[in-house]
């Protein structure tokens, strides 16, 4: 029990395999080797360019997963791959530091590679096949504390080694393989539900979150900092063996997909489309799944009696739910400018230390990252949740570095750009035009054209200008889609905060804002017409009906209520158009209203097409928000009708001539309404579409790969396609889309 196993001995570079052969066969077998053996040492110390088939790797986490549960094999490796990260993190000379280093390395593999077959090959509830403690009776050496988590243990090594250590040549590849570890011990969510439940077990992540505020602000910063630095992967730090015998990390990585894709793996990979920056990559996407995790704590009462044997007797009342709290994304909410700290000057500082990094290179970074999903999803969180960082960028006068790649992104929605992802660029700029700093200095950057914008020819356009044709395109591109109501909804909240702030708009964008009411005007009287001759159908049929006697009866009840349904459905579409249609005119009105002077594009778009106009002028509903515009209408048709009638109008004259006119305007007659403006408010779960999100991002970007039976956390494309050949395909991709809407658990909301 308590020695290392016999080796063979080394005569050659092949028997290097058959070592680690035996002694990786020796650590799934159902011999347990104590804490102090000298087998542990054997086993981390295997030549980096050792190399195990992947039919011998398959059956060696079988073998393992039963054998566990006797050796505990699992718990007395992390703890091996504790003690070497402390140990790295001690002086040493570089010899020794060269022998801990790849100990290190092996243990850090080698567990991601066993864990993980573990976690997605689990069968209870509390994941007790990890078996994360030592037998009683296990010798242990002195000063180890026998009854510690082995979880807290790994985790805080883990994070301190992170946080403690600069990447260098000679580090990279061990921060590649912890990031990639912490991947893999965090992918016990993967197991359970969208929406988290107390019972769910996630003990390594659950762990993380235990840790004290300064190591969690010391991990925070290094993620953030490997994210900003995109340090490229050096060859000799992979260190590739030469010939046709693949390294430690290729080994390992190409053994078997169904295990685990490593880093290396994925930087080679045939497809070309490994990432240039993994390490950049695996920091940004540890970080998104530390920062929105969220573990809800049950209180007593909110329990439901477990005696009962009905099919509802695990369901648990989020009413009486209360989030733990997450420290990381508290760390990442605080984090501060290295460059300028206001902690002390609104008396409300987060306690205890902070997060610094220089922002100027975040902003920077994010800016050339933005159509990456988890770049936007960063930027969200903190522009969400650190008002520093959103200052900041307000203050920006490149706001064009941020906001390019999004217009962009969102002009090319229709290539397949993830719907989640036009989402959170769509809320960014919500956020974004909360302020009106923001609304206003868009609006005084001219961009010298947009090679990329093809259905015009942009020159010399104001971003704001390019803003507001963006967003009307996306409205547009979108009005066939009523069931994406929020879409809709964001864009045109987002359009009447920055109403009021426009400045010399261009003439394009003044005739999309004109030709955007037009087309919700005819998609108003298609529904109005629609739902009157639904009206007008049933009482002629009900009449009919009466006059057929008692036998049409049934059916009669029977039509009517089918009719009712659809009365309904009619209904709600039209309030929808109702709504987009007054938003828009309180658009137009904000603009006319508090900018007129120095937007005469607008009045000339108003001018040119007024007749749209015309229809909603004594309309019930429109009629307060029309007169407005009529009174502008007069305004300028009466004092072009007193010019000259030889007077020959071109399109410059006409518009020289708003200019002229302007100076005389008054606002005289105008109805003075209370301007609109709409914020951005999270609802109180939004981790239901967060975390399924943050993972999804995870496996795309990551090269992560799970077995993809054992995943509930969302549905894999393999089992939508499936759902869809039963004949439910339509029915699965609406419920699909209608649940994401739902699950972004976010308000607009109308400020006072």
């Amino acid at each position: 029990m308590g020695g290392a196993p016999s080796t063979p001995q080394k005569t050659g570079g092949g028997d290097d395999v058959s070592v680690a052969e035996y002694l990786i066969s020796t650590f799934v077998g159902e011999k347990s080797f104590p804490l102090a053996s000298d087998y542990w040492n054997k086993l981390l110390e295997l030549p980096l360019s050792s190399r195990w088939p992947s039919d011998r790797v398959r059956q060696a986490c079988e073998l393992f997963g039963r054998s566990n549960g006797y050796t505990r094999h699992l718990a007395k490796l992390l703890i091996h791959l504790s003690w070497c990260l402390q140990e790295l993190l001690q002086d040493s000379d570089d010899d020794q530091a060269s022998s801990i280093y790849k100990r290190a390395v092996n243990a850090t593999y080698i567990s991601s590679v066993f864990l993980k077959h573990l976690i997605e090959n689990g069968k209870s509830d509390g994941l007790v096949e990890l078996h994360l403690s030592l037998d009683e009776s296990e010798p242990v050496p002195h000063g180890f504390v026998m009854d510690q988590d082995i979880q807290n243990f790994v985790m805080h090594s883990v994070l301190n080694f992170i946080g403690s250590t600069e990447v260098s040549p000679n580090s990279y590849v061990l921060h590649q393989e912890l990031l990639n570890f912490m991947i893999v011990a965090m992918s016990t969510q993967l197991l359970s539900g969208p929406s988290p439940g107390p019972r769910d077990a996630n003990p390594f992540i659950d762990a993380a979150m235990s840790q004290e505020k300064s190591l969690v602000c010391l991990a925070v910063r290094r993620l953030l900092l490997n994210y900003i630095s995109r340090t490229p992967p050096n060859a000799k730090t992979y260190l590739y063996s030469d010939g046709d015998s693949p390294g430690i990390l290729e080994r390992v990585g190409s053994a078997a997909a169904t295990i685990v894709l490593l880093p290396l793996n994925y930087l080679v990979n045939n497809s070309g489309d490994g990432s240039k920056h993994p390490l950049a990559e695996f920091s940004l996407h540890v970080l998104l799944i530390l920062t929105n995790y969220h573990k809800p704590i049950m209180s007593d009462e909110s329990l439901t009696d477990k005696s009962d044997d009905s099919g509802t007797s695990e369901l648990v009342s989020k009413g009486h739910a209360f989030s733990s709290g997450n420290i990381f994304s508290k760390a990442l909410a605080n984090a501060r400018d290295v460059e300028f700290d206001r902690s002390d000057v609104e008396g409300n500082a987060y306690p205890g230390p902070h997060v610094r990094i220089p922002f100027a290179s975040l902003f920077d970074t994010l800016g050339m990252c933005l159509a990456d999903e988890g770049a936007v999803l960063l930027l969200y969180s903190l522009l969400q949740g650190n008002s520093d960082f959103k200052e900041y960028v307000l203050v920006r006068t490149d706001l064009d570095t941020m906001l390019m790649p999004i217009l962009e992104t969102l002009y090319n929605a229709s290539k397949r750009t993830s719907s989640n992802q036009i989402y959170m660029m769509l809320i960014v700029l919500l956020i974004l035009s909360q302020d009106s700093s923001f609304n206003s200095s868009i609006h005084k950057m001219i961009l010298p054209s947009v090679p990329w914008y093809k259905e015009h020819l942009l020159h010399q356009t104001s971003l704001g200008s390019l803003m507001v044709i963006i967003l009307i395109r996306t409205v547009q591109h979108n009005l066939s889609k009523l069931r994406d109501v929020y879409l809709q909804t964001t864009c045109l909240a987002t359009l009447a905060n920055m109403a009021p702030h426009v400045h010399h708009l261009s003439a394009y964008a003044s005739q999309r804002l004109v030709s955007l009411f037009y087309m919700l005007s005819r998609k108003y009287a298609i529904n109005s017409l629609s739902s009157m001759t639904l009206h007008v159908s049933l009482v002629l049929y009900n009449k009919l009906s009466e006059l057929t006697g008692e036998k049409q009866q049934s059916i009669k009840i029977s039509l009517a209520g089918e009719g009712d349904g659809v009365s309904e459905d009619l209904a709600a579409e039209l309030q929808i158009f109702t709504d987009f249609l007054r938003l828009v005119l309180d658009i137009l009105n904000a603009i006319l209203t508090y900018a007129l002077p120095r937007n005469p594009e607008i009045v000339y778009a108003v001018m040119h097409r007024q007749e749209v106009f015309q229809p909603f002028k004594n309309h019930p509903r429109f009629h307060e928000l029309v007169e407005n515009i009529y009174t502008v209408l007069d305004f300028f048709n009466s004092r072009m009708d007193s010019q000259r009638s030889d007077r020959e109008w071109s399109v410059q004259k006409v518009l020289e001539f708003i200019i002229d006119s302007c100076r005389f305007w008054r606002g005289e007659g105008m109805k003075m309404f209370t301007q609109l403006h709409f914020s951005y408010e999270q609802e109180s779960h939004p981790e239901e579409f967060f975390i399924p999100y943050v993972w999804q991002l995870a496996f795309s970007r990551c090269g992560f790969s799970f077995n993809p039976d054992a995943i509930n956390l969302f549905p894999l494309p393999h089992q939508v396609e499936k759902q869809g050949e039963e004949g439910r395909g339509e029915e699965v991709e609406e419920g699909k889309e209608k649940k994401v809407q739902e699950l972004i658990e976010q308000r607009i909301v109308l400020d006072p």
